[in-house]
């Protein structure tokens, strides 16, 4: 198996080494970034297979590094999954609709979230493009049966 290249974005250092470890266990190749700022450095110059990118971040949050990932042409098809905190129904949606091909809620199980980028580098692009569509909708189903219901015998 060739030695795919992975970004971890993480502004928490302990984080970005538990990813790393993981990951360079399973033979990944590992580049680290603790900003925003830095992860676009490094996307904009380096061949990546797939970016591990946490939302919650000073400066340049993860959402706007990942709005510049699928901006470009020579980026927009790189593989993102956002690993965060952020739990609510709104920013699970947010990520997919900004293009994040997983969304990984910490605390998680690093072995787990091997499985996860494993996954997502055996995907094509049409079928990240899929899952991120059907996500979005099962998503949009459930926000709507959250909401409360108009009484209407008024």
């Amino acid at each position: 198996m060739e030695n795919r290249k992975i970004l971890v974005v993480d502004d928490d250092p302990t984080m970005v080494k538990l990813i790393n470890v993981n990951l360079k266990l399973n033979n990944y190749s590992v580049l680290e970034a603790t900003s925003g700022e830095q992860a676009l450095e490094i996307v904009n110059s380096e061949a990546l297979d797939l970016v591990v990118l946490d939302i919650m971040m000073p400066g340049v949050d993860g959402w706007e590094v990942l709005r510049q990932i699928r901006s470009k042409p020579e980026t927009e098809e790189m593989p993102v999954i956002l690993v965060t905190a952020k739990t609510q129904d709104s920013d699970v949606i947010k990520g997919w609709e900004l293009g994040a091909d997983e969304y990984v809620i910490k605390p998680f199980n690093p072995l787990l979230l091997v499985e996860v980028v494993r996954m997502v580098l055996d995907r094509s692009y049409e079928e990240r493009l899929e899952r991120r569509k059907k996500q979005k909708e099962k998503l949009e189903v459930l926000r709507s049966l959250s909401r409360p219901k108009q009484d209407s015998s008024k």
